[in-house]
């Protein structure tokens, strides 16, 4: 069967894998008796005990892959031998499309986003993975997955992931405290202030060393995920989708997104921004902020804990800070939300030959749901890498739990209310605050209101006319199109299928 996905190119791809097959003794078969003796009735076939083999490839977030520790104790406790395959999340997206196009995906396949999983749609229409909503019933684990996030992940009514559950509304900013205490800068309230705090971190020597070497914001290659989606919408610009004139139109069509380039385009015109931010990748991005050279990163607040850790290696005296109330031009609040997952799991037809494998494969994310297998994946071994305190989960190290527990963290599936697993005890104040501001952000999130609906046209070319909006967008924030060149764009997205997908989500949605 021919396999069709696009690629987005990302740059050199950096691989780093590894395999691990190893299994304690309690994980073999037990021999039975061959023979019986005379006059007695044979013994009964005994469960089949032999661990299930099974090939996992993941996105890796951290720097290196981690050592074993925690792949064993994870055998142990689900009767598995696993090998994991981790790959960089900068080039993730080209090695998924490489492994998928040749044909060697292997038994447990993690996407990257929802972004990814969109561009996979059709490949799960043609019948290359295995249908799994009909087996849930028969894990009792699994079935405690909620169904609406399930609902988003369906494809025509049917599913066939399993989800990472992530904070629907986790989005804000991350601050250099230190710096702006000392330049008498509050948490911006608005988006002028968000400006005035990148001008001043760029212009005023926050870090006091008398040169001009810091910059206010970093971000990165990722109009979504890194700095833009989420400003754009403080700015009013809405969830992906929006109704505008009495109907459901592209984000891109409404003149928020216009004020959102030309927010942008001031920024890195004055380099308040790093100017060459189309070319970063996530891990550079974050190094700009790590190494003390930015000081606001917008994105993922939860992520505050790691760049703390990292940061204060480079400036120890450095505090940080989140924030998330920031209000747009007409004063009021809004907050990207995500629809409910951070990533998915496919199973391919071409790893897993039948139903009875692909059963083995789903009993052990069953068990992974356990209080105590996801616990060890989340937050590692006891008083290894944490300790129980209150009856909440605290990291002893928490570099070290970076290095050995992370991957592991950024694959487990389900929720913290799913799952069972302990919450835990914020490492830094900031970490505490921006947990606070997650439920916060509630009130205020917008949602995607075609997140459940599936378009044709769109499943078919919008991947390669997003790119065409992507394209426009970065050439219009780098000054090298006009706004008469970025409406010629949105011309030709709607022209080469872009209108079609207008209407097909408009009948879907009147529905």
């Amino acid at each position: 069967m021919k396999r069709n996905l696009v690629s987005i190119p990302l740059g050199i791809l950096l691989v780093s894998s590894f395999a691990l097959a190893a299994c304690s003794d309690g994980g073999k078969a037990t021999p039975a008796a061959t023979t019986a003796v005379a006059g007695t009735t044979a013994p009964k076939a005994t469960a089949d005990t032999t661990p299930a083999s099974i090939t996992i490839m993941a996105p890796l977030n951290t720097a290196q892959t981690p050592p074993d520790t925690i792949i064993k104790e994870l055998e142990k406790l689900t009767n598995t031998k696993l090998t994991y395959q981790f790959f960089p999340a900068d080039t993730y997206e080209e090695k998924l499309n490489t492994t998928f196009a040749t044909g060697a995906l292997p038994q447990v396949t993690y996407l990257k986003n929802q972004a990814t999983f969109i561009q996979m749609k059709s490949a799960i229409r043609d019948g290359q993975f295995w249908e799994i909503g009909p087996l849930l019933k028969d894990f009792p684990n699994l079935s405690k997955l909620k169904s609406t996030t399930n609902d988003n992940t369906k494809v025509d009514g049917k599913l066939y992931t399993l989800y990472r559950g992530v904070d629907i509304a986790r989005q804000g900013l991350i601050y250099r405290k230190d710096w702006a205490d000392k330049l008498g800068l509050k948490p911006p309230a608005n988006m002028d202030e968000l400006y005035a705090m990148a001008k001043a971190f760029t212009e005023k020597d926050p870090d006091g060393n008398g040169k001009k070497d810091t910059i206010g914001l970093t971000d990165r290659n990722d109009l979504i995920y890194g700095a833009f989606k989420t400003a754009a919408t403080w700015l009013g610009v809405p969830n992906n989708w929006g109704v505008k004139d009495g109907k459901l139109q592209p984000e891109f069509m409404f003149p928020e997104y216009v004020k959102s380039m030309d927010y942008f385009k001031k920024l890195r015109d004055e380099g308040l921004i790093n100017k060459d931010f189309a070319a970063t990748s996530k891990t550079d991005q974050q190094k700009l902020f790590t190494n003390g050279t930015a000081g606001m990163y917008i994105g993922a607040m939860t992520d505050v804990s790691t760049l703390n850790k990292d940061l204060v290696k480079n400036v120890p005296t450095a505090v940080v800070d989140v924030h998330s109330m920031v209000a747009g031009p007409d004063g009021k609040f809004a907050a990207w939300a995500l629809p409910g997952y951070a990533n998915v799991v496919l199973f391919p037809k071409s790893a897993i030959k039948n139903e009875a494998e692909l059963r083995k494969v789903l009993a052990f994310f069953d068990k992974m749901m356990t209080p105590e297998v996801a616990n060890l994946a989340n937050w590692g071994i006891k008083d290894a890498n944490y300790s129980v305190v209150d009856g909440k989960a605290k990291k002893l190290d928490e570099e070290k739990w970076t290095r050995e527990v992370k991957p592991f963290t950024d694959a487990a599936i389900g929720d913290e209310d799913t799952s069972g697993r302990l919450l835990g005890i914020p490492s830094i104040p900031a970490q505490g605050k921006a947990d606070e501001l997650k439920i916060a952000n509630l009130k205020f999130a917008v949602q995607d209101p075609v997140a459940a609906l599936d378009s044709k046209t769109n499943l078919e070319k919008g991947v390669q006319l997003q790119d065409v909006i992507k394209d426009a967008t970065n050439k219009y924030i780098y000054g090298n199109i006009d706004k008469a060149g970025f409406d010629k764009a949105v011309e030709d997205w709607k022209n080469r299928g872009g209108n079609k997908i207008i209407e097909e989500y408009n009948a879907l949605y009147k529905k």
